[in-house]
């Protein structure tokens, strides 16, 4: 991949979004400005401390102190089997405590739940240094960001604004772009058609008939000389005009995936699916306990809520039909995985998709092509490819199966945000059923109708958007917020004793059981704070 970077001075003010399509090189581009990676040609100065975050690096430092770890709800010791959210706040944690200058980060929030997606976009908007943010979370862009730079066809523009700024001005740029080189393409070709009449017009000057007399002849003769010097000159003119237009290069378009979610048999029962008594555990941890839950057909749920409540297990059971389960007649369900387990890795990508079609090899082509797998690209076996192009190929196995209910699990995941547009418009019109895990907040804004979440081993759900969801859960009955505000108040004080006598034990005091009382005390803190919605 090749980047063509002249000049970029960061701030210690600038929040700088980085975006481009899959594989454009923005990791790349973070990696040589942090020093990560030597560029081929130029330089890069930083000044000061940097913090470089990534989901799939370990932490620099494995201990954060107490104070940090408190703030954002992880243990004070690295541990590789934290969660990938807690992975990331803990990092998030250590570059705050290391007091940097600069945070560069790579996908911060992916496979994290909203509630950990919105303590860490409260951290960075508290970060007092510069930021430079790869993300495909549109929100966090719209809220962080004060700058945008785009890499496109190994292009490299800066755009002030956050991303829906950046949206607007590259819609109008394009848009601009299209209309002067269509005017260029206009105004050329009515030249060239000039200069073409003015050149026949020339052919056409005839010469004096031979039974015209001496005198006559050599007057016509100069007449026609005369036209055709005058004609000449007016041809050269107009070439000199098409040679001195400036020329407009025909806009590039940028590859956009084609998607269409349609229903392949109607469904006409009412309820779709149906749960009653539902009961799951794993050991200890109840995941439901007699659980009900209901989807009607045309229903757009959008099941939310923090990593662990068991989002991905319920989607599981649904796709297994265990008891208490029931999904109507007719139903044929397209399922997509997070960890994109219907793929088979050592098949190529059509040998994949037409395992379960309906379809004939030529459609399904015609398909992948959509989807920017053309030509010999179909023969890649899926180990090859990266994890935006597995999500494709999954969706592209689920269009060419019978289908009326949609089951997706984090189907965003590794998309770039153009394909993220895509998606969320396909979804917003798809006329079946639609049950799906996001943490992506404006697509669960803009697709769902319904939000589900399972709280205390129920399933709930709410009848409305995701708005009016969030509106609800705000106006909490205020006696029962003050109450946690009360025992909030009271584990935060604890906590602080906590830590002072952690930092500072003293003879009488048991190091492991003041360890064990805070992870405890935190945990608690974060599950009160998490029904407020603050950190």
């Amino acid at each position: 991949m090749i980047i063509d970077l002249e000049h970029l001075t960061v701030y210690s003010e600038d929040r700088i979004g980085i975006v481009g399509a899959n594989g454009a090189g923005k990791t790349t581009l973070v990696n040589i400005l942090s020093h990560r990676l030597e560029p081929d040609e130029g330089w890069v100065k930083l000044y000061g401390k940097h913090a470089y975050i990534s989901q799939l690096e370990p932490a620099e430092q494995k201990r954060i102190s107490p104070e940090m770890a408190s703030k954002f709800g992880v243990p004070t010791i690295w541990d590789e089997k934290m969660s990938g959210g807690e992975k990331t706040r803990f990092k998030l944690a250590q570059s705050f405590e290391s007091d940097s200058v600069m945070i560069f980060a790579d996908e911060p929030t992916s496979n994290i739940d909203l509630e950990g997606i919105e303590l860490i976009e409260r951290r960075l908007a508290e970060y007092q240094g510069a930021l430079v943010l790869i993300a495909h979370d549109r929100d966090l862009l719209d809220k962080l960001c004060n700058k945008i730079l785009e890499i496109e066809h190994g292009k490299i523009k800066l755009y002030m604004g956050n991303y829906s700024a950046y949206s607007a001005a590259k819609a109008k740029a394009r848009a601009r772009a299209q209309f002067e080189y269509e005017q260029y393409i206009n105004e050329k070709k009515r030249l060239e058609r000039v200069a073409i009449d003015l050149k026949q017009k020339v052919k056409s000057i005839k010469r004096p008939p031979k039974r015209m007399g001496n005198s006559e002849a050599r007057l016509h003769k100069m007449g026609g000389q005369k036209a055709k010097t005058t004609l000449e000159r007016a041809v050269k003119n107009v070439e000199a005009r098409i040679r001195h237009l400036e020329v407009k290069e025909k806009p590039k378009k940028q590859a956009a995936i084609k998607l269409d979610l349609g229903v392949t048999r109607e469904l006409h029962s009412k309820v779709i699916l149906e749960g009653r008594h539902l009961n799951k555990s794993f050991g200890p941890k109840v995941i439901l306990e007699e659980a009900d839950l209901i989807i009607t057909n045309g229903a757009k749920v959008a099941l939310i809520g923090p990593n662990g409540c068991g989002k991905s297990t319920l989607l599981k059971m649904i796709m297994n039909q265990e008891a208490g389960i029931r999904v109507a007649p007719g139903a044929k369900i397209g399922y997509f995985s997070q960890d994109l387990s219907i793929l088979d890795e050592n098949l190529t990508i059509l040998e994949n998709v037409m395992a379960e079609s309906i379809y004939q090899e030529t459609y399904a082509r015609n398909l992948l092509a959509r989807l920017l797998f053309k030509g010999e690209d179909v023969y890649k076996k899926v180990r090859l490819l990266s994890g935006g192009e597995r999500v494709k190929v999954s969706f592209a196995k689920i269009l060419l199966k019978e289908i009326n209910l949609l089951i997706l699990d984090e189907p965003t995941n590794y998309l770039d945000l153009n394909a993220l547009d895509v998606i969320e418009e396909e979804l917003g019109n798809y006329d079946g059923a639609l049950l799906f895990v996001s943490h992506d907040r404006r697509l669960i804004s803009a697709v769902a109708t319904q939000i589900m979440t399972i709280e205390k081993h129920k399933i709930k759900i709410f009848n409305g958007n995701y708005r009016e969801y969030l509106n609800k859960k705000d106006q909490a009955p205020n006696d029962e917020r003050e109450e946690v505000k009360k025992q909030i108040f009271v584990l935060e004080n604890r906590l602080s004793e906590l830590i002072g006598r952690i930092s500072m034990p003293s003879k009488k005091d048991d190091p492991e059981a003041l360890d064990e009382e805070y992870h405890a005390v935190l945990g608690e803190l974060k599950r009160l704070r998490g029904r407020l919605g603050t950190s």
